[in-house]
């Protein structure tokens, strides 16, 4: 079967977040197209052996069903409930490849989930927002982050904490204890700023880190902005914002507020366009 590698929420190869995207589909040359997913022991394997933050498998689902295709979600050491880039990311190659030519719906472990292709180029998802709310720090959390955040807000279902810091330096400089930064939450922790520079392109910057499942720092992490989406949107007065991910690669999410859901728009480059034959 095809394995594509796929760099999401940017425009140019080598940069935003690569994921893996395993399409069990007869039309694919693939032998597991029955309409289920194969062991999930050889589903982990594959994810280690790709080694990218998430890798992503799907099947299409038979007509009259809530959903068109079925999608899981797996980094190199867990199978995880919700993924933004790599649903953009099988979009993406469904779109390419001409299996669909419109909104399409996924059913995934967050429920069903859709991406409609844009008249640019772009795809938007649709998530459900994260409900935030306050927490009380862990008492180590400024120790492992390597800097104290302004506020800390819990994100509910997401599991990760939400820390605020004062400015964009504050962000890109934080080098955090990984070993010390996984005890603190249930998945990870979103850092986040203001833009420096709001004539950049973008209204507000992050950065997060999820060690508790494999990843230290996530390129560009779609999932988080359903949470940074509404935090953001409350301060700047907007419901349409733009968020950049400043990670070593680095990529742009826009997001749009709308109540209990959140869309979050972006592009995606296939790299690599292989076969997978274990």
């Amino acid at each position: 079967m095809r394995l594509r590698i796929v760099d999401a929420f940017t425009d140019r190869p080598f940069s935003g977040n690569p994921a893996g995207v395993v399409l069990l589909e007869p039309s694919e040359g693939a032998a597991t197209g029955t309409g289920r997913f194969p062991d999930d022991t050889w589903l982990g394997l594959v994810a280690r052996e790709v080694n990218h933050p998430e890798t992503a498998f799907a099947h299409r689902l038979p007509p009259g069903e809530d959903a068109d295709w079925a999608l899981r979600w797996f980094t190199p050491t867990t199978e995880v409930d919700m993924c933004g880039h790599a649903t953009l990311a099988t979009a993406h190659v469904l779109r390419t490849t001409g299996l669909i030519d419109g909104p399409v719906r996924f059913r995934t472990r967050s429920g069903v989930l859709t991406a409609a292709p844009n008249p640019d180029g772009t795809l938007t998802l649709d998530f459900p927002t994260a409900p935030l709310g306050p927490v009380t720090a862990p008492e180590d959390l400024s120790a492992a982050l390597g800097a104290e955040p302004l506020s800390v807000l819990d994100t509910g279902q997401l599991g990760d904490l939400l820390a605020e810091f004062a400015d964009e330096a504050a962000v890109r400089a934080l080098a955090p204890d990984l070993r010390a930064l996984a005890l603190v939450s249930e998945r990870g922790v979103i850092a986040t700023a203001p833009a420096q520079d709001p004539t950049a392109g973008h209204d507000f910057v992050s950065r997060c880190f999820f060690p508790r499942f494999g990843i230290d720092e996530d390129p560009v992490t779609g999932s988080a902005h359903t949470a940074l989406a509404p935090f953001w949107s409350a301060r700047l007065g907007r419901t349409e914002l733009t968020g950049r991910q400043v990670s070593p690669r680095s990529g742009v999410v826009h997001t749009r507020l709308m109540g209990d859901r959140t869309l979050l728009t972006g592009s995606a480059v296939t790299v690599i366009d292989g076969e997978l034959l274990a």
